[in-house]
């Protein structure tokens, strides 16, 4: 049995949500919009255009949708070099590949910026694949994310785990009809995430490393 372990990036593997939210929220500033930083922070997961629809609103002038996006990459890659993985990050990676899962990718983020994110997670020696945002025509919550990553991994929805930080992953990976782990290192509440379809919450990857054998993993893992 193929046994395929998903992973969002940013809140999840490594500490860049609030890094995203200041970013975002100077972007919408610069183009005259005043978006509440805790707003931005529930945003956080969603591809560029959604997250920029869910804050303005569809009647919003899109004529302004790349000046935003482009101001918050802009603002985003000055961080690059002080990225950081959250703990446990690349040791759960590793744990799950020697134990015979494999370890896919599925993140909105995509070109400089993904390279920056795996960079600094160091663990491309255990990751199969990548789903990113150019791969996809629909971002999270939709699943199609979650389906293309499960497809790299050539595993079934039963065969497949997701981890995530936040309520658009939860929606996605539940979409996807796949069992939905939920961390708290991304600033998003436990019940939110239970609420939007996370079977287990867990602090951060270490968290979860430490607890893995009486995890989802150990009973998707056992066909249970």
């Amino acid at each position: 049995m193929v046994r395929a372990a998903l992973f969002d990036v940013d809140g999840t593997l490594v500490d860049t949500n609030y890094l995203h939210v200041t970013a975002w929220w100077e972007a919408f500033r610069q183009a005259g919009h005043t978006v509440p930083m805790t707003a931005v922070h529930q945003a956080i997961g969603l591809g560029s255009t959604d997250l920029i629809e869910h804050l303005l609103g569809a009647g919003r002038d899109r004529r302004q949708d790349e000046q935003i996006s482009g101001t918050h990459a802009a603002l985003y890659a000055t961080y690059f070099e002080r990225l950081s993985a959250v703990e446990g990050a690349a040791d759960l990676l590793r744990a799950l590949a020697a134990r015979g899962w494999k370890v896919v990718l599925a993140t909105s983020a995509s070109g400089p910026e993904l390279k920056a994110l795996r960079r600094v997670l160091d663990a491309d020696d255990v990751i199969t694949g990548t789903a990113s945002a150019d791969d996809v025509d629909e971002r999270k919550p939709a699943p199609a994310p979650v389906l293309h990553a499960m497809e790299l991994a050539g595993a079934t929805s039963g065969e497949t785990v997701y981890v995530g930080d936040s309520v658009w992953d939860m929606k996605a990976a539940t979409g996807a009809s796949v069992t939905a782990v939920g961390l708290l290192s991304g600033g998003i509440a436990r019940q939110e995430l239970v609420e939007a379809g996370a079977v287990e919450v867990y602090r951060n990857p270490a968290d979860l490393l430490a607890l893995l054998d009486s995890s989802a993993f150990s009973r998707v893992g056992s066909g249970g």
